[in-house]
């Protein structure tokens, strides 16, 4: 089936890391021109660039400044830019409690998680509005949606984007772009490098995926097909707004063993 995304120029916001890379790699096999974001893993986003005959380039998005001139060059190289996939994030792997929580924490968390995304959607929206076209995807996470006791930054975060920031965006994203969409994709445990250390854990992985109808932890391919999904306007042209959960079911998180 014909995607449409042949030709389509896709950011892909923290496209060298393992879910973002398996973004890059799906829109790419459709045919888009992609460009892959990093801020750290500059040799892996330049190699899967090479990979995908698509080009990396360098960002701080929690810097107003660097996400500005990251989509201005991205224009002005590319000539267009069609689909933002916000997919940078980070999961701060320390258990700390609320009421240990330092503020340095949470103001980190919150701006590598949200203001970023905020600032990306920004600078496209910006571009959108001379273009009339476009949509967005966000990765957010299952944390968003059901809590995760030690990690309530990340929590708040994901959870801010896949509700009010969302909701809001699907709605004014139409005011510049008459068919543009906004959508959200939360994945729950997915087997990557980040994750790679808590499920190694001895019965981790047996207990988080209690609460899963499909009793496995999920792929990063899972959730790039999802993404690619919501992206492509044949595919998805008449869904916005939505939050889709790539997560085998799950209901919750387990509390008690």
């Amino acid at each position: 089936m014909d995607t449409g995304l042949r030709d389509k120029v896709v950011l892909v916001t923290g496209g060298a890391g393992g879910i973002g890379s398996a973004i890059s790699r799906t829109f790419a096999e459709e045919g888009a021109r992609v460009v892959v974001h990093y801020r750290s893993s500059k040799d892996r986003a330049d190699g899967i660039a090479s990979e995908l005959a698509g080009i990396a380039r360098y960002g701080d998005l929690t810097m107003e400044s660097e996400v500005d001139a990251l989509f201005s060059d991205i224009v002005a190289s590319q000539g267009q830019l069609d689909v933002l996939i916000a997919n940078a994030g980070a999961w701060p792997s320390d258990d700390v409690p609320v009421w240990e929580m330092t503020l340095e924490r949470w103001r980190a968390t919150i701006a590598t998680n949200l203001d970023s995304v905020f600032l990306c959607c920004r600078a496209f929206l910006s571009h959108v509005q001379s273009t009339g076209t476009g949509n967005v995807v966000i990765i957010s996470s299952t944390a968003g949606l059901f809590g995760e006791a030690g990690h309530a930054d990340y929590a708040a975060a994901k959870g801010a984007l896949a509700s009010g920031f969302l909701k809001s965006l699907k709605n004014e994203i139409v005011r510049i772009a008459p068919r543009g969409r906004a959508n959200v994709v939360c994945p729950g445990w997915t087997a990557t490098e980040m994750a790679r250390g808590s499920l190694e854990l001895p019965g981790f992985e047996d207990r988080i995926t209690r609460t899963m109808a499909l009793r496995r932890v999920g792929r990063a391919e899972d959730v790039a097909r999802a993404v690619m999904t919501l992206a492509s306007d044949e595919l998805s042209g008449h869904i916005t707004g939505e939050v889709v959960t790539v997560a085998g079911g799950m209901e919750g998180r387990v509390l008690h063993e």
